[in-house]
């Protein structure tokens, strides 16, 4: 059928006009949103960081209880029997998210962080952002495909604001719903409300870092394959990240419904762990480690068995019933990794660090393209976006199909000898050898 020639350009300028208002606005609601929260998070860790060894092992106990008490009083205000993930909201309530619960994430994510739970600073912001933007799209009564746009929409600002990467951050929101499917309908409100966020958090004080990699050289054929290499590092790092959490999660469920355990008390097992463990660990690896991150990506020497330790924490942290990000220590993960593994290849750790960073990002969270913008904008350059964009993909492929998001859908497989069910959660279906290979191997 011949399409209209003036009505379709009309459309779609009536589409653009509608987010760039819809876009702003939930962009400037959400970055006072993140702000509220990123504010009292600085203070609080920035006091938290300088208490003595003796108070650290009382503080972690005592954050674990609290967590566990909010969340699990908390949550009965949630009478809607909806699920406050973002990927239930956009895959199926149709983009509609429990309101009443909105603060109850952030504020646990506050306790656990300013106690040293080793997690991560985004999950609350990217909870912030959705849960205004399904609150603005139930006001405004948007149906039910607008909703889920504007939440996706929501998580990409939270994103933006928090690192101080509104493209990548945009890009995020939109790329870890699906595994191998991007919707571009939702990349240009994605934007528009990621840059929009990124400018009211910039403007209401929130510090933002980036970072410059020294002396980077031309492009080499010989040190892109080296990039890669440390990639593939990483992706065996991200692999073993997201195993541990898992491993974590599941071990303190399975004693909390042996023994009969009351589930708040679930998260004070899991401070009195961390308590231990941090007199033999060192306490950098506590709360975001943002500092480990700065030094590695300064040139200085890492640990073989930092990423290890940081893991470690991690998945004790959020598997015990903690609640923060997880893509900050993914960040700090990669950025030790490449920075250890620098020397063995013979390339700058800073160099090292930043394609570490970038690549256990890629592959923990199956989100490289966002990885990738995101070390442009952290680092910039155009080689080194070409050294970390090999990396970031290589470890992608690396880790299989892994998630540190369990309910992430699993749209194409990532390697014609593998074979999915499309659509289907990350941590319910598992990749099974394709036909075409199981035939190969028969004939042989």
């Amino acid at each position: 059928m011949r399409r209209f020639d003036v009505v379709e350009p009309l459309l779609m300028l009536a589409t653009v006009v509608q987010w760039l208002v819809l876009a702003t606005l939930a962009g400037v609601v959400i970055g006072v949103g993140t702000s509220l929260f990123l504010l009292p998070l600085f203070y609080l860790t920035g006091k938290s960081a300088a208490v003595p060894l003796w108070a650290q092992m009382i503080l972690l106990p005592a954050g674990g209880l609290a967590n566990g008490l909010l969340l699990f009083y908390g949550y009965r205000a949630n009478t809607t029997r909806l699920k406050d993930s973002v990927f239930a909201a956009v895959h199926d309530q149709g983009g509609k998210m429990p309101f009443k619960t909105c603060i109850i994430k952030p504020l646990a994510a506050l306790i656990t962080l300013s106690c040293g739970g080793s997690a991560g600073k985004e999950g609350p912001c990217s909870h912030i952002g959705a849960s205004l933007a399904a609150g603005i799209g139930h006001v405004l009564k948007l149906n039910p495909e607008l909703q889920r746009r504007i939440v996706a929409c929501g998580v990409s600002a939270g994103f933006a604001s928090v690192f101080g990467t509104p493209i990548a951050g945009a890009i995020y929101g939109v790329e870890v719903l699906a595994i191998g499917r991007i919707r571009h309908d939702f990349l240009f409100p994605a934007i528009i409300a990621g840059i929009t966020s990124f400018q009211v958090s910039k403007w209401l004080g929130i510090p933002y870092q980036y970072y410059h990699i020294p002396s980077l050289p031309t492009f080499s054929e010989l040190l892109f394959i080296e990039t890669i290499a440390i990639g593939m590092i990483c992706g065996l790092v991200a692999w073993l990240f997201v195993d541990l959490i898992h491993f974590s999660r599941n071990l303190f469920q399975q004693l909390r419904l042996r023994f009969g355990i009351w589930p708040p008390l679930m998260p004070l097992a899991g401070g009195i762990l961390l308590a231990l463990l941090i007199l033999a660990i060192p306490t950098d690896y506590l709360g975001l480690s943002l500092p480990l991150m700065d030094r590695a990506l300064s040139g200085e020497p890492m640990p073989y068995l930092g990423f290890l330790w940081k893991s470690l924490l991690v998945a004790i942290t959020l598997g015990s019933g903690f609640y923060g990000g997880i893509v900050t220590p993914q960040f700090v993960i990669g950025a030790i990794t490449g920075s250890a593994c620098a020397h063995l290849l013979g390339i700058s750790p800073a160099l090292g660090a930043a394609v570490g960073l970038v690549a256990v990002v890629a592959a923990s969270s199956n989100t490289p393209l966002a990885a990738i913008l995101m070390g442009v904008e952290l680092f910039g350059g155009l080689v080194g976006a070409i050294y970390v964009a090999g990396a970031a993909i290589a470890a992608y492929l690396i880790i299989g199909h892994r998630s540190v998001y369990p309910d992430q859908r699993l749209a194409y497989s990532k390697s014609s000898w593998l074979k999915v069910v499309p659509d289907m959660p990350v941590g319910q279906e598992k990749a099974h050898l394709s036909y075409g290979l199981l035939r190969w191997w028969k004939r042989r």
